[in-house]
């Protein structure tokens, strides 16, 4: 069946759905204000189809507008992504529990990976917990030992996670003994990256270590933004899947521990 015809099928809603999809495909990026007048709606209707074509994974949602990523870097759903490498995030999240000490605070970004740290943490005693993670929350809530520190924030589905700039604010007054955080990639020319052009850059001045945990099939591997070199950070934590010239690089660059 001709694409034409499978439109003349929808109604008018969908066929207004895969009209902007097909805009943002074409186009590599568009602005809501943009898509409104091109399809003479209003921005609010804008809004409400980017937001159920990111639900769908068809496109990356930016400030003001909407972009595709390029092919095969789409950012999966946290539930995909907590499934895949789950071995080696738990190794990831065991040891980088053991750096924590009891008395102190740490800050836990959102992500899979941290999910993993903060399930070995739950148990412990005498710790405060910053995140902007509902997943970190649910694997610490019930630890009497742990305070949990919500940031506030708008509730984001694809990343179980809260977002805005809440959280800034949040982590700007903050400067805990580690930050612990993740990304979708660890570029050796352009450092750690993400597809979420939202993931707030003041989580690394929020406290005294920086600490990425990343799983060994993210390096050598580009996402789509910029998050920081990897000299920023004074340790990074991965598996024992890492290739040895991958782990000889790394280690000219910073710190390095392979958990096992």
């Amino acid at each position: 069946m001709s694409d034409s015809n499978t439109k003349a099928k929808m109604s008018p809603a969908g066929k207004r759905q895969a009209d902007v999809l097909l805009h943002v495909k074409q186009n590599g990026t568009a602005t809501i204000g943009g898509l409104a007048e091109r399809f003479s709606v209003s921005e609010m209707t804008v809004r409400r189809i980017l937001h159920r074509l990111s639900d769908l994974n068809l496109v990356i949602r930016t400030p003001g507008g909407a972009m595709v990523a390029p092919s095969g870097s789409m950012e999966r759903t946290f539930v995909e992504r907590s499934q895949r490498m789950s071995a080696a995030k738990n190794a990831l999240g065991r040891a980088a529990a053991s750096l924590v000490q009891d008395g102190e605070t740490v800050v836990l970004d959102s992500g899979t990976t941290t999910q993993c740290i903060a399930r070995h943490l739950a148990g412990r005693t005498n710790l405060v917990v910053v995140t902007a993670s509902l997943a970190v929350l649910e694997e610490l809530g019930g630890s009497a030992g742990i305070q949990v520190q919500l940031t506030g924030g708008t509730y984001r589905r694809i990343s179980h996670d809260l977002c805005g700039g809440a959280v800034s604010e949040t982590l700007n007054d903050i400067y805990a003994d580690r930050v612990f955080f993740g990304a979708a990639a660890l570029s050796f020319h352009k450092g750690a990256m993400n597809f979420d052009r939202e993931m707030p850059k003041t989580i690394l001045q929020a406290g005294k270590q920086k600490v990425l945990a990343i799983d060994s099939s993210k390096i050598g591997c580009e996402a789509v933004y910029r998050f920081c070199p990897i000299e920023e950070c004074d340790l990074v934590i991965t598996d024992r899947g890492v290739k040895p010239a991958d782990l000889q690089e790394l280690r000219k660059r910073t710190r390095v521990m392979v958990a096992e």
